[in-house]
């Protein structure tokens, strides 16, 4: 992995520089604008560090220009300047992550690591690059990313949410092989795979005798993650008299199991995922609106496949790669291919990917994977899309509303312009759990245009918070 650091005070470039060649980096350090500019021009970096004020510029500033000329380097930033407005400006550059100084190098060396994995820049070998099992370099991902770094140093409590093969589990082995838990185990336990009456002794385990069947004690799931991490999954279908427990075990840190008297200290971090809303379920009182708030702690929402296409040829070929591993042949994928796979909606999400790709390995007659294969498998892109982008049935669905509209004088361009921002920007708002940075960042607009819409058109942020 390579890291260009561009910091012009000598004893934190000499302590950054030094932590990431502990992380396996190879640094190349320069003060200046002027050499980043000329490092930037004579090499290739998987990740950038750098200062924002320079003795001959501002390092955000001038990084637009680094932007145009390298959209997939990945940019740390760093400050002594710890205001809210220096945080701002970070955050409009698309920075990875931001550091006010003084700051925990550790924190800074794992975030350089993690972006330099998520930029898939590096070598598909190197070992750094086996550690991260999530793939995506589109904006959805990079949020995502982003919310995982600020994990790896604390226990606070995770919620996982998506559809389903969007790789919640993923997220979670992430979270746990790159945080200071990876040394403990990892245990996964998927609610919905489990008779409702057993759910209880698979969590906390049971004693001699506790039911007809238990001949032996049982440790369960809490008392095997000790140390580590306990992944819940589709916790939307856990009963609830087991959620009741739950919430017992996560207020105290102490579980007890079924048929015994004892109480039993537990240390396990609790990382949560569901695809299913569970707003309604609590309005409808089949989930614990309490339980929700202890697990919602830090919530990370997963994309679905189809929002965030630019991905899906970058994945469709991380899966041919481990097609081998299955006893597959080695098989590449056409451009073409490639573009027939990222107009698919993909209702399967990753899972569907990978097991289409998998297939397609197994029936192409040609080292190459082209259109003829995918095409009896994915099917044709649905009428009137354009691949990758449904340029072409959007600008219908704008068509089709104009007709209805009719021609009010002087009023058209007004009201289309209202009609389509509405749900533009409810659904950026949605996306980001009613955070107006992030909605801004997603949709490219600056934050106060963002709130000067929304208080002209009348939306209701506080509802999606």
């Amino acid at each position: 992995m390579r890291a260009l650091l561009v910091e012009d005070d000598k004893g934190i470039a000499t302590v950054v520089e030094s932590a990431l060649e502990g992380e396996g980096f190879t640094v190349t350090a320069c003060d200046s604008v002027a050499a980043r500019d000329r490092a930037l021009a004579d090499g290739s970096f998987d990740v950038m560090v750098t200062d924002i004020m320079l003795g001959d510029g501002d390092g955000i500033g001038t990084l637009d220009a680094v932007r145009e000329r390298h959209p997939d380097l990945p940019v740390i930033v760093m400050s002594a300047q710890n205001t809210l407005d220096t945080a701002v400006r970070a955050s409009e550059t698309n920075a990875f992550e931001y550091f006010p100084k003084p700051f925990d190098i550790d924190e800074l060396t794992r975030a350089a690591r993690l972006a330099a994995t998520a930029s898939g820049r590096t070598e598909a070998a190197s070992g750094p690059a086996q550690e991260l099992p999530l793939i995506g370099r589109s904006a959805a991902m990079q949020d995502v990313y982003r919310l995982i770094t600020r994990l790896l140093d604390n226990d606070l409590t995770v919620l996982v949410t998506g559809e389903s093969g969007t790789g919640k589990e993923l997220v979670a082995e992430a979270i746990h092989e790159l945080g200071h838990r990876r040394t403990g185990p990892f245990v996964a336990l998927n609610m919905a795979a489990i008779p409702a009456e057993l759910i209880e002794s698979e969590l906390f385990g049971h004693e001699k005798g506790a039911f007809t069947g238990a001949v032996a004690r049982q440790l369960g799931k809490f008392e095997q993650a000790s140390g580590g991490t306990l992944f819940l999954d589709e916790i939307g279908d856990m009963p609830m008299e087991a959620q009741t427990r739950l919430l017992r075990a996560l207020q105290s840190g102490r579980i007890r199991r079924v048929g015994g008297a004892q109480e039993i200290s537990v240390d396990v971090r609790i990382i949560a995922a569901t695809n299913r809303d569970l707003a309604p379920m609590i309005g409808a009182g089949t989930f614990r609106e309490d339980l929700f708030y202890r697990l919602n702690v830090l919530p990370i929402a997963l994309p679905p496949l189809r929002e965030r296409r630019e991905d899906i040829p970058e994945l469709a070929r991380h899966f041919l790669a481990q097609a081998p591993d299955e006893g597959l042949p080695v098989r590449t994928l056409s451009p073409d291919g490639a573009k027939l796979l990222s107009a698919h909606d993909w209702p399967g999400n990753v899972r569907e990917l990978r097991n289409t790709m998998l297939r397609a390995a197994l029936l192409a007659r040609e080292e190459e994977i082209e259109v003829a294969t995918l095409r009896p498998i994915v099917g044709e892109p649905k009428a009137g899309g354009t691949a990758g982008t449904g340029e072409t049935s959007f600008a219908a669905a704008i068509g089709a509303w104009l007709e209805r509209e009719g021609p009010p004088e002087g009023a058209l361009y007004h009201r289309a312009l209202a009609t389509f921002e509405v749900p533009l920007f409810e659904h950026a708002l949605r996306s980001t759990n009613g955070n107006q940075l992030q909605a801004a960042k997603l949709l490219g607009i600056n934050r106060n245009t963002l709130r000067k819409r929304i208080v002209d058109l009348g939306i209701d942020a506080d509802r999606f918070a």
